[in-house]
């Protein structure tokens, strides 16, 4: 079946892809040499929760909800707003996010650490202020707590939910990623990140009850994540991963962003066009590959 994928255009397709994700035609840009560093197998492993979440192309829909559930929280909206590029490199935006994201996921402890400095400087830059729909006016920090607790959560909860919804496993069994996860949000600055589902959702219906709403940057942005400057070829699909993402959201999310409920069917849209796009990329990402060979020469244990 990949074969007959290739010979009608899939290997351009492929390419395409891995250019918009990680930069480079092949999924090999610069930064993912920084898999092979270190002697240890980092935070997750082959066998954890993290790699077989993050491994699935089922982030594609977790990702774009993640951007829409961060536009709700009006400090982490501003920061996008009034420091972000995302306007005019979107996909330069996509690629650095994707970065941390490989990083942290594969890499080593060394190459984490190293990542995470590299995250941390930005964020010292992100500090600003932002008026609400009572005219108050509020100073954010990209590094505060809370703001980091946010976008922790909001990127957990997608990237969960789209696995279990799409995810490969019949059962989609992930009881320990929220967990694992955890650990992501250390070396940004923020501890004791929710540790359970339980936790988790306690924690967002915190956020969703009393943090979320509409600044004047919402429409704009919200606006551009569903309208990006995409392809005439790209935006169909990207269309249908941003439908299915909407519906699998919370009410109160799509109320502050001013969004329509979308129906579950968007679910069963997308899951053929990731197994198909899967095929064309392959198994595994190369970042996943080096990875996994760094960790293969690592001197036994037993």
């Amino acid at each position: 079946m990949s074969a007959i994928l290739k010979k009608v255009g899939g290997e351009r397709i492929a390419s395409a892809f891995r250019k918009a994700v990680s930069g480079d035609p092949k999924g090999l840009p610069t930064w993912a040499n920084e898999m092979a560093i270190g002697n240890d197998a980092g935070f997750y492993g082959p066998d954890s929760d993290v790699w077989k979440v993050h491994g699935s192309l089922a982030t594609l829909v977790g990702g774009v909800r993640a951007l829409l559930m961060q536009a709700a929280y009006p400090a982490a909206l501003a920061g996008v707003s009034q420091h972000s590029a995302y306007d005019t490199d979107p996909l330069g935006r996509l690629e650095r996010t994707t970065r941390w994201l490989t990083i942290t996921s594969f890499g080593s402890t060394e190459a984490i650490a190293k990542e995470a400095r590299r995250v941390n400087a930005l964020h010292s830059h992100v500090v600003g202020d932002y008026t609400d729909q009572t005219k108050t006016v509020h100073h954010y920090e990209a590094s505060q707590a809370r703001h980091l607790l946010w976008v922790h959560c909001a990127f957990t909860d997608s990237f969960l939910v789209a696995y279990r919804e799409l995810g490969r496993d019949s059962d989609r069994r992930v009881k320990s990623y929220v967990k694992e996860w955890a650990r992501s949000a250390e070396p940004l600055g923020l501890q004791g990140a929710p540790a359970s589902d339980e936790e988790l959702r306690e924690v967002l219906n915190g956020f969703l009850e009393n943090e979320i709403g509409e600044i004047e940057a919402t429409k704009r942005i919200v606006h551009f994540i569903i309208h990006p400057p995409f392809s005439r070829a790209a935006m169909p699909f990207y269309r249908i991963l941003c439908n299915a993402a909407i519906s699998t959201m919370d009410p109160r999310v799509l109320n502050a962003l001013g969004l329509k409920a979308k129906s579950r069917v968007w679910l069963r849209v997308v899951s053929p066009l990731l197994r198909i796009l899967q095929m064309l990329l392959g198994k595994e990402s190369p970042s996943q590959t080096i990875a996994r060979n760094r960790i293969a020469q690592l001197p036994s244990t037993s």
